[in-house]
This record gives structure tokens, C-alpha cells and sequence, in this order.
């Protein structure tokens, strides 16, 4: 008797522990020095982050950066000097939920909402009126996809697209297979309270690391760095659940947001690591060249996956400026 009260014990206080209020890590000194060098503005009473950098003299160029889920601008930084060099204003924003923006809860998350921040970000920098560049990974595919519907539509006025550079997105359902973890937590009510309390660093790194290729994995810092990210001012990650709701958004709106990617007369490219298990090779690039037949496509190395930005930044940059010097 007294083994099995043993045994309940041994179970039921971990569990209790990781209820408990456990407080953010850490910010790293580059993390720190990455939030310093920016600033923030209001979106309907929420605060969002952005850095916004002054570089190439002689260049009327703007380009607006896009981050990923779950991650935030940060997601950047192995190819934000380079680019400062070639454009006159580098941007970047974690959205609303993401990196160290507001994390407001509960709060309906929506890839429509995303999109009118970064509208609202291009009329606080007062350029509405300018022609503006876009890079987006992953999650920000999809929020490149509404602003450029609205932009090819007119429905705001708020940003007009020059050109727009996708990198492995879940661009069509049908070919995108998110992670177990992110389906449960979308799609389970009663399990989702308990994996958003249960998740720690350990089991985040295990996640993340299983959609970066063998050789290009993080390193510790890096893992610590994304990680510190997310957890920036929550204790528990039940944010993330709403967030989710992105996947099932692309579903519901995919007539909106791939017609929108198939019809534009916007420059397009897209920048893919092949060994993505999220969009995987060759089923999602098949279908890419096959709708979005306007666009131009660099493949990376056989080796780069799901976050070609950092496994490859010269591979990443190289590729852009490509496109960018075409037309």
C-alpha cells in the first residue's frame, strides 16, 4: 500500500510544480540587445514591437520582415545587417502574441487582426504612401497573403506592395502538416491547458529541433534564445492555443488567400529548404510552381529545412537579392 501511495506521490508533484507560477528565463545579452535597439507602438491598447533600421544612403527602398510561429523578429537577426546595407529602411515586427509584443489573454487571434498590425506599423512610420518590399516565413506567409489580397484589392490603402518573397509557409493545406503538439493544442479543449503547462525547455528544443536540418541545428544559445522569446513576460504558454487557430484559419480562407498568391501581378519568389517536414519536398514545391506559375523559386541546399533565414543566411541572402536585382 504504502508503494503505491509512493508512486502517486512521485507523479502527482511534478505535475502540481509545473501549475505552479514558474517565472520567464533570462533574457540573453543578445536578446537584450535586440529588444533595446527597437520600440513599440499601440494597436488597440496592446503593445507591439518593432525595430525599424536606417541603412543604405542614395536607396528609397523599404523592406518589411515577417516572422514565424512560434518564434519573433529575432528570427531575423543572422541576415538584418546585410539587408540594411542594400535597403534604406529595414523593418521588423513581432506580432501581436509573439516575442516581446503583448501577449493579451483571452484574445481571438486571427491572421486578418495580424495583418492590420502591420498595416497600422506602415502608417505610424508614416508610409502609407510608399511602395514597400515584404520577406515572410511560415506564419507570416499567410499574414503576406491577406496584406496582399488588400493591396491588390484596394480594401485599405494602408500598404502597397513592390514585391513580396515567401519562405517555407503552409501556403496550402493540403500540403502542410503541422506538428503534433500544434494540432492538439488547436483542436483539444480539454488536453491543451494541460501540454501549454506541461511544455518546457526541454520539450521546446526537441520540437523546434526536429524542423531544423541534422546539420544546421541551433545551437544551446540559440534554442535558450527562442525559447526566452516566446516566454517573454508569461509564465505559461495558453497564448499559444488562440494562435493556433492560424492553421485552421488557412483552411477555411484558402480560396481568399491562395487566389490571391495565383492572380497578382506582384513579383513573387520563394526561398524553400527542401527538407522541411512541415511543407515536405517534392509535394509542396510541386504544387508551388504548378499554381503560382508567375513566381520565380530558389530550392537551398538539400540539407536546409523549415528556417532557411538561419540555417543558411548566405544561401537566404543570396537568393533575395537575386530577385530583388530582377525587375
Amino acid at each position: 500500500m504504502r508503494e503505491w501511495w509512493l508512486h502517486v506521490g512521485l507523479i502527482c508533484i511534478p505535475l502540481v510544480a509545473v501549475y505552479l507560477h514558474i517565472p520567464p528565463p533570462q533574457l540573453s545579452p543578445a536578446l537584450q540587445k535586440w529588444q533595446s535597439a527597437g520600440d513599440v507602438f499601440h494597436f488597440r491598447g496592446n503593445k507591439i514591437f518593432y525595430r525599424d533600421s536606417y541603412g543604405a544612403l542614395g536607396s528609397s527602398d523599404v523592406l518589411i520582415l515577417l516572422h514565424g510561429f512560434p518564434t519573433s523578429s529575432y528570427d531575423w537577426h543572422k541576415i538584418w545587417e546585410p539587408l540594411a546595407l542594400r535597403f534604406h529602411r529595414v523593418i521588423a515586427l513581432d506580432f501581436l502574441g509573439f516575442g516581446f509584443s503583448d501577449k493579451p489573454r483571452p484574445h481571438k487571434y486571427s491572421i486578418f487582426e495580424q495583418a492590420s498590425v502591420v498595416e497600422a506599423l506602415v502608417a505610424h512610420l508614416g508610409l502609407s504612401n510608399q511602395r514597400v518590399n515584404l520577406i515572410s516565413h511560415d506564419y507570416g506567409d499567410t499574414v503576406a497573403l491577406e496584406l496582399l489580397y488588400r493591396s491588390d484589392q484596394n480594401r485599405t490603402g494602408h500598404l502597397t506592395l513592390n514585391s513580396l518573397c515567401l519562405s517555407n509557409g503552409g501556403l496550402f493545406p493540403e500540403t502542410h502538416h503541422p506538428r503534433l503538439l500544434q494540432t492538439l493544442l488547436k483542436d483539444s479543449s480539454f488536453l491543451a491547458p494541460l501540454l501549454t503547462r506541461l511544455t518546457n525547455f526541454m520539450i521546446f528544443q526537441k520540437g523546434i529541433g526536429e524542423v531544423f536540418g541534422p546539420y544546421t541545428q541551433p545551437t544551446n544559445a540559440d534554442f535558450w534564445d527562442m525559447w526566452s522569446s516566446i516566454r517573454v513576460c508569461v509564465c505559461v504558454f495558453e497564448f499559444m492555443v488562440p494562435i493556433l487557430q492560424y492553421i485552421n484559419q488557412r483552411l477555411k480562407h484558402r480560396e481568399r488567400w491562395v487566389g490571391a498568391l495565383t492572380s497578382t501581378f506582384v513579383p513573387l519568389h520563394m526561398i524553400y529548404g527542401p527538407l522541411d517536414p512541415v511543407n515536405p519536398h517534392p509535394q509542396f514545391i510541386r504544387l508551388y510552381q504548378q499554381l503560382v506559375q508567375r513566381s520565380t523559386l530558389t530550392i537551398l541546399d538539400e540539407h536546409i529545412s523549415h528556417y532557411p533565414q538561419l540555417e543558411d543566411p548566405t544561401g537566404f541572402l543570396n537568393a533575395y537579392f537575386n530577385f530583388i536585382h530582377s525587375f
